[in-house]
Parts: structure tokens; C-alpha cells; sequence
């Protein structure tokens, strides 16, 4: 059997690259996707395929245009006769409270974290179908599953790749595909790191505030989630002992959804 092929977009930083690089390790040829300098990600992806063997190339899609993204589905096929994992990562943030909230980032944020996964979903699965496997692992967050205040667009965007994850695994679940989402509490990569001074703005207090007060105040580990955790959690979905794991919402949050 030829080495598994997996897509993992928004993964030239933060969760997606930990997830990349755990697929890799797993035995994952990979399709990386995201945003960046072109000399750094080149360095990305050839660390990658020198750290886990895998054949690793760099898409560029842009996950607000449907047509890139179906594109870089039909890129994948071509290049690797098949896609087994999707996983959709890409996402992007802004914190501002409804009166002031710029509707061009509504619209953007809506494109990115919630319909880019549509899109890719709708043009990858028939070729799970056919082949009788298939694995989409959706990053929500805990957002997917609770709100907080100055993250309107986020929030819905996240809860709408909830309702996703639950109808594509109904219409996929006898065909050998499944789909499940992940979903975060907050962990410290480039996302988080760049919300810190907005919220501190939002709420007219000071950086350390937000993290002892807002963020890790939500998670009664009081630590963030690790990249690690993320990934290895994300690696058991793609595998074939999560075969009856399907539709599911799953927190990875410290404790957070259990209030």
C-alpha cells in the first residue's frame, strides 16, 4: 500500500506545523498550505521532509478563494494519486466588540475558518468515497462549543465547523470516511501570542492580566494546551484504531468546556 497522503492547511506555523510534522512522523507524504515569506516556508518544508522522510510540498493557496482551495485539492491527487486526511487548520482571529466590529473582518474570518473547510471538504471527498477511507479532522476550538465576549466572528465561525463536522460524517459514515472536530482551549502560538494586546485593549487592562484573568482563567489546568497534545490527538484521528470515531466534538481544553 503507497504511503498516505495528507493535506494540512494554515501549517507554516503554530497547530497546523505540530500537526504537519506529527502526520509526517506517523508516515504521512504531506501538502503544507499557510502564509508567509517564501524563503522561510521553503526552510519549513524541507526540514520537514528532512525530520520525518515524508515527501512534503509547500501549496499556496489562499484559503479566502474557493477556486485555489479546490485547486490545491486537485493538485494533491495528481501529485500523490490521493488524498486519505484533510485537515483544515487555517484560521485567523480579531477581537473587537460588535459595535466596532469591522465587517470586512467578519467576512474574512468567516471565509477562512469555517467556509475554507466546506470547500475543501466538498471537493476531497469523493475521492475518500471512492476508495473506501478517508479521514477530515476539522481545528475548531473550545470556541466551537462555548462563547466569550469581543470574539463575535471567531465564535460563530467555530461553532458553524461544529455543525459541519456532525453533517459530513453522517452523509460519509458508510463509506470508511470520518470527520471530527478538534477543539483547542488556548494555546500559546503566533494566534494567541498577537490576541493578547488586542484583548488587553478590548478589556482596558494590561497583557499579563489577560493571561492570568482571561485566557488560562478559563482552563482549570492554569497551563496552555501544547502543540504537542494537539498534534498527537489529531495523529489518532487519522488512524485506522479511530475508525468508529466519527461526528465527534472533542475538547482538548484543560478542563475548560467541563464548567
Amino acid at each position: 500500500m503507497s504511503k498516505r497522503t495528507a493535506i494540512v492547511t494554515g501549517s507554516t506555523s503554530g497547530i497546523g506545523l505540530g500537526i504537519a510534522r506529527a502526520l509526517g512522523m506517523a508516515g504521512h507524504n504531506l501538502v503544507i498550505n499557510g502564509l508567509g515569506d517564501p524563503a522561510v516556508i521553503e526552510a519549513i518544508r524541507a526540514e520537514l521532509a528532512a525530520e520525518t522522510g515524508a515527501e512534503v510540498i509547500y501549496d499556496a493557496a489562499d484559503m479566502s478563494k474557493p477556486d485555489e482551495i479546490a485547486a490545491m485539492i486537485t493538485n494533491t491527487i495528481a501529485r500523490f494519486g490521493h488524498v486519505d486526511v484533510l485537515v483544515n487548520n487555517a484560521g485567523i482571529q480579531f477581537v473587537a466588540p460588535i459595535e466596532t466590529f469591522p465587517p470586512a473582518r467578519w467576512d474574512l474570518i468567516i471565509q477562512i475558518n469555517m467556509s475554507a473547510a466546506f470547500h475543501a471538504i466538498q471537493h476531497a471527498l469523493a475521492d475518500m468515497k471512492s476508495r473506501g477511507f478517508g479521514r477530515i479532522i476539522n481545528v475548531a476550538s473550545a470556541h466551537a462549543l462555548v462563547a466569550s465576549p469581543f470574539k463575535s466572528a471567531y465564535v460563530t465561525a467555530k461553532h458553524g465547523i461544529a455543525g459541519l463536522t456532525k453533517t459530513v460524517a453522517l452523509e460519509a459514515a458508510e463509506h470508511g470516511v470520518t470527520v471530527n472536530a478538534v477543539c483547542p482551549g488556548y494555546v500559546l502560538t503566533p494566534l494567541v501570542e498577537k490576541q493578547i494586546p488586542e484583548q488587553a485593549a478590548a478589556r482596558g487592562i494590561s497583557e499579563d492580566a489577560v493571561i492570568r484573568d482571561v485566557l488560562l482563567a478559563a482552563q482549570p489546568t492554569k497551563r496552555f494546551v501544547t502543540v504537542e497534545e494537539v498534534a498527537a490527538l489529531t495523529v489518532f484521528l487519522a488512524g485506522d484504531s479511530a475508525g468508529s470515531i466519527t461526528g465527534a466534538i472533542i475538547p482538548i481544553d484543560g478542563g475548560w468546556t467541563a464548567h
